[in-house]
Formats: structure tokens, sequence, C-alpha cells
């Protein structure tokens, strides 16, 4: 007897392949059988797609849920759109850890920090339970955090081998490459002939490069030029992390980015890119300052922010280098969330707003904030062109991602607006851009959330559905699914899926939680057995 049994919907299996009408039976954690609608067959659940699409489980391929799934492992911002799989490590990853790394970690949480490791927090994940699978990238800014420390210079040979020699174990533990944030110290100190060093060691387990690129501003083709270097000399897999170009004045250099990705694609680079659906980017408000000036780490910089002599020549840096635009900027500049309670009256307004209320330049206005509140400040730029998502969301080689961290409309979630990819970004492709633009087929758009990312990934017997792969199963009606978060009103979840089984368990059901915490940690292709 099967345990799920479900009947009847339009059967999409994670290839591009146009839908056939069928039945998916589902024993254990495998997908059982595809077979022709009708078949007679017990099941301990039935579940009724008529109507309905079935598909393979999505698969966000960057996430920043590696804290928010600890404190709520249900997901539903994620869970609720049919995120299965959440993938971590832009820059940053949980591990590995020196311990001086695990101290300062462990201050910035009341969550027990137990693990060293990347794949010991993986694991932790785990045991804990978790209503998704969970994956990661070792991020190449907590490696040289941990070889080289916030020095702003090239690793030193020693330096460089340790790095190696930590790649190499976390490879072997299952992850799944490198992921690199080049405009954040201190991954963004180094160089490319390190990320090419580092990277040679992912290709021996199989691995892959992903990265926020160097530039994706007025220098977004050099930047994407370093980012090709990498995986053609190191001999990986490539994915560039929210493909863009950000400033009014770069959006034209967004045909020459498509160009450069497709021209390497056509030489034989396994090269891919993703998208989160939305005009607006959403990072730390000390992006703005420049890199020289966090040497030493945040502490340091928030230190001389408070220095007069220091916070003049950030100043002097900012406004004579064309790298922040003043006024223009600043009404294009969205308050996410902010630390201090003084500081919490600005979430939700612009920085033009807090300007004008404190009768001070824009400039000072964003300075004042860092300092005060001793944070990052999370913000929104509204800083990227619609028309170029578009011509993102057409390529066959992009893929979708939220990008954001997984939360749901309840408890201390609600303390803070943040950006509506958070809850929207799979939902919204379906619904708004596949049925009301119709700008790409459906077909299409789920093998971008299923096939594309587990092949460049690398994860086995995921992101298809076929007989004998894992049963991480998404049934949703094509004519109700959308996004109903706005960055005016963030916090709700998304509509349209009725059901998600995670390893073959029922987890969301009738479009709720069904109380089921069935996630596994996954591994890379190159891991141990």
């Amino acid at each position: 007897m099967l345990d799920v049994l479900i009947t009847g919907g339009h059967v999409y299996d994670g290839s591009g392949a146009p839908p056939v009408r069928a039945d998916v039976g589902v024993a254990g954690d495998r997908i059982a059988f595809v077979s022709p609608a009708g078949t007679e067959t017990e099941a301990g659940t039935r579940i009724d797609a008529a109507s309905k699409a079935v598909c393979p489980g999505f698969i966000n391929i960057l996430s920043h849920s590696n804290w928010s799934i600890l404190r709520d492992p249900r997901s539903l911002g994620e869970l609720t759109q049919g995120v299965t799989t959440e993938v971590f490590g832009e820059g940053t990853s949980m591990g590995p850890l020196t311990p001086r790394m695990k101290a300062a970690l462990q201050d910035d949480t009341d969550l027990e920090v137990s693990w060293s490791r990347l794949s010991e927090y993986l694991r932790h994940v785990e045991r804990r339970g978790t209503a998704q699978n969970v994956a990661s990238f070792i991020g190449a800014g907590t490696l040289r955090t941990n070889g080289v420390g916030y020095a702003e210079r090239p690793a030193t040979p020693s330096e460089l081998e340790h790095m190696r020699a930590l790649v190499a174990e976390e490879m072997a533990d299952g992850a799944l490459g490198i992921a690199s944030a080049l405009i954040y110290p201190p991954g963004s100190y180094a160089d490319t002939e390190e990320l090419v060093r580092l990277c040679e060691v992912v290709a021996r387990y199989d691995g892959c490069y992903a990265s926020h690129i160097r530039s994706e501003g007025a220098d977004l083709h050099g930047a994407l030029a370093e980012f090709l270097t990498i995986v053609r000399e190191a001999g990986v897999r490539g994915e560039v992390f929210h493909l863009k170009a950000a400033g009014r004045e770069h959006w034209s250099r967004m045909d020459g980015a498509i160009e450069l990705i497709e021209q390497a694609r056509a030489a034989g680079d396994p090269v891919t890119a993703d998208v989160y659906p939305y005009p607006a980017s959403a990072t730390g408000l000390t992006t703005i300052i420049p890199d020289r000036f966090h040497e030493g780490g945040p502490e340091v910089l928030y230190n001389r922010l408070n220095d007069p002599r220091a916070r003049a020549e950030i100043r002097h840096a900012l406004t004579s280098s064309g790298r922040w635009a003043d006024s223009a900027d600043a009404t294009s500049v969205l308050i996410l969330q902010a630390e201090t309670e003084p500081n919490r009256v600005w979430q939700g307004r612009t920085l033009a707003d807090i300007a004008a209320a404190r009768g001070v330049r824009p400039v000072d206005a964003a300075l004042d904030l860092i300092a005060s509140d001793r944070t990052r400040i999370e913000v929104a730029f509204f800083s990227m062109s619609e028309e170029n998502l578009r011509k993102a969301l057409v390529r066959p080689w992009v893929g979708i991602c939220s990008d954001g961290t997984s939360m749901a409309p309840e408890g201390t979630f609600l303390d803070a607006p943040t950006h509506p990819r958070a809850y929207g970004s799979f939902a919204r492709v379906l619904g708004h851009y596949v049925r009301d633009e119709k700008l790409l087929p459906l077909a299409d758009a789920i093998h971008r959330m299923s096939g594309l990312p587990a092949a460049t990934l690398g994860l086995r017997e995921r992101g298809m559905l076929r007989e004998g792969h894992f049963a991480d199963v998404v049934v949703f009606d094509p004519e109700t699914v959308i996004d109903r978060a706005t960055f005016e009103n963030p916090h709700q979840l998304s509509a349209g899926v009725t059901e998600v089984l995670v390893n073959g368990t029922v987890t969301i059901s009738g479009g709720t939680f069904a109380g089921a915490y069935a996630g596994r940690a996954l591994a890379g292709p190159g891991a141990r057995a």
C-alpha cells in the first residue's frame, strides 16, 4: 500500500516538458510511480489534484534563513509557496568557525551555538526538526575570517593553504561549494587568484561556485568577467546570485551582462544565474561605506563613525566619489530594520524622510543611523529596472531565489518590516509573471525552481518527479496562486499552494501547516558516502 497517492493532477516533472495528466504514488520518502490518471491502488492518504498542478518541490538556491529556521522551523513564508529546500551560505555561512568566531556568533544570539563546522550546523538543524530540507555553501567571507581575519591584504601562502584544507573538509562532509559576496568585507578583500585557488578544491568534489559578484553597477561587466575567470580556471559550475544592473545610470548594462553569460554558456561553461522578482534589493545600509573603512570588522567601523575625524573622512569619501548620490538616492532607500528603540521609529520610512525630520543631509542621516544603532541597518534599495528583470526571467538558464529570510506573519517577526520577497518570490513568478503576464510558460517556470537549481547544485535525486526520486512534491492551483506580500504590508503568506510533501511526508495540507518536520540536511555531490 502507498503512503500517499496524488490523483488526477497535471504533472510537471521539473524538466520543462509539458504536463501530463497523471497520478503520483509515494511510498516512504520516495516517488513510487508517475502513472496515467486512474490508478487503482490503496493509499494511506489520497490527495485529489484535479485541475491542479503537481510538480517537484521548489529549491530556494539563495536563502538567508539559517537563523530563522532555528527559531521557527515551520518556515511558513517559504513552505506555503512550495519551497521544500533552503540553500544558505552567500558570503557567510554557519561554519567553519574558530573559537573566537564561535564566541562572536554566540554573543549575537540567544540561541546556543553548539557547532563549529558547517556540517555540524546542518545536522543540528535536522536533529532539532525542520519542515524543509537544508543545504549550504561555504561562505567565502567566513573562510577569510577564519584564515585571515578582517585585514585588507592578500592571504599569505600558509593562510591560503589553511583555507583550502577547510574547504576540503567541509566539501567531503556535504557542502555544495563556495559562495562569495564580493561587496561585503572581509570577503571583498579576496582577489581573483585567491578565489580560484579555493575553488580548485571545490572542483575536486564536483561542487559549485556561486557569487554575489564584485559589482552590479558601473563595473558589472568587469565583475562578470572575474566570475567567469574563476569558473573556467577552477573548473567548477558557476551561479550568479541575483543577476541585476543596479542604479538607473547602469540599467543599460544588463544587455551586455546577459550577452557575456550566454557567450560563456555557448563556449561550454556551466554557468547559470538567478533573480528575485522585485525591483528593489535589500541589504545593510553599511554597504554605502567604502571597503577600507570596514577593515577590522563591524565594531571597528562603528567606532570610526563615532570618532569625529574618522567620520569626516568617511563622509568625504561618500560625497566626493559619486558612490553616494545623496538626495537622489535617499528617496529610494527604505529602512526595514534597526536594533535600538529610538531608531525603530524610522522602520518603514525612507532615508529622505529621516533627513527631512532631522534637518540634515541624507548622507548624515545614514551615518547617524549606523553609528547610533551599531548595526548594519537593514534597508531596501529601489535601484532596479522592471524591464531588466523581465529580460532575465525569459532566459532558460535563470532560476528563482528569495535572497531573504523565511518567516511567519506572527510573533517577533512582526517587530519590523521586511522585503516582500521573504513571503512571495516563487508565488509571484507563478501568479504574476506566468499566469497574468504570460511572460514564460508554467512548465518552464517550474523547471527554473526545481530541476535547474538541483542540477546546478548537484543535488542527487531531487528537483524532478521521477520514480525513485525523493518525494518533495507541490500541489497548487495555477488559477489562484499569487503573492500577497507588498512593501507596504509585507507580512502576508502567499496563496494557491494546497499541499506540500517533504521527503514523502505531507507538510502542508489544505493550505495550512500539517505539523510535520520531515526536512533533512542535504549533501552536495562530493560528500563522503
